[in-house]
């Protein structure tokens, strides 16, 4: 069964995402050479619980920790330390998610630090590019892979117009997500058009493309917990919880406007 919320719950949904805004806000202006990980993570879990919130991912089937912290060729789920040192140059996604008054928020961000070779930016600025052509397409009346095909269409285009092969990340996705954090529906990043459930008013989905400057595969590390690249090669990952209503797409993770 997949949650469909009504409009006041959507808009406690967007409250949590407020919270998760923040934080990644905060977290991509402290990110510099020097800061660990484990710097960022406080910071998150910081402004998550001034909020009155709760962070999703500590203790989630044991991880440890308020936040993901992914650098260069991590892909996902990297567990933030104070060993792991950022330096400049490096390319760290992080990801982040809140529980307020018992809804979820979930969003992610990849943050340059320092001076960073025009390749990743280009990888960056590619996977935050599909993560809105997935929200563009996240339509009620339409279905669940119509939001995996403009994901691919869009990585396809940008690796033409770039002269890169661009990987598209196998075996990880968005989800649906409410009153937890990973729901039904699993959404691929790619894929062909028309399949899947149709999309509803009230459904919320986490759209996350994960992209690469090489392969498609990967492999989790000892710790049962960080995905890298098979190849080594960087990763980029870019999210956003979506709302599907009948104006359109809701961007429930979306930043506050400054006046």
């Amino acid at each position: 069964m997949i949650e469909v919320k009504s409009p006041g719950e959507l808009d406690a949904m967007r409250a949590a995402g407020i919270v998760v805004a923040k934080a990644l806000a905060a977290m991509t202006e402290a990110a510099r050479p020097g800061v660990s990980t484990a710097d960022l993570d406080e910071i998150a879990e910081q402004i998550i619980a001034d909020a009155g919130a709760v962070p999703s991912f500590k203790g989630y089937h044991g991880f440890p920790a308020s936040i993901c912290a992914s650098v260069n060729e991590q892909v996902v789920h990297g567990i933030p330390s104070a060993t792991q040192v950022l330096e400049d140059g490096d390319l760290i996604s992080v990801d982040c998610g809140a529980i307020l008054d018992g809804w979820h928020g979930d969003s992610a961000v990849t943050i340059e630090v320092g001076t960073v070779e025009a390749a990743s930016v280009r990888l960056s600025e590619v996977t935050r590019a599909s993560m809105l052509a997935g929200i563009g397409a996240a339509l009620a009346g339409g279905k669940l892979t119509d939001i995996s095909h403009a994901i691919e269409t869009s990585v396809l285009a940008s690796g033409r117009e770039h002269g890169t092969e661009y990987g598209i990340v196998k075996g990880y996705g968005g989800h649906g997500i409410g009153t937890a954090m990973h729901m039904d529906p699993f959404l691929p990043n790619h894929g062909k058009p028309g399949k899947g459930p149709r999309l509803r008013p009230g459904m919320a989905i986490a759209i996350e493309p994960m992209i690469t400057l090489g392969t498609d595969r990967t492999e989790e590390l000892d710790d049962g917990w960080t995905v890298v690249t098979l190849d080594g090669s960087r990763a980029a990952h870019w999210e956003h919880t979506v709302a599907i209503t009948e104006n359109g797409p809701r961007v429930l993770t979306a930043p506050v406007a400054q006046r």
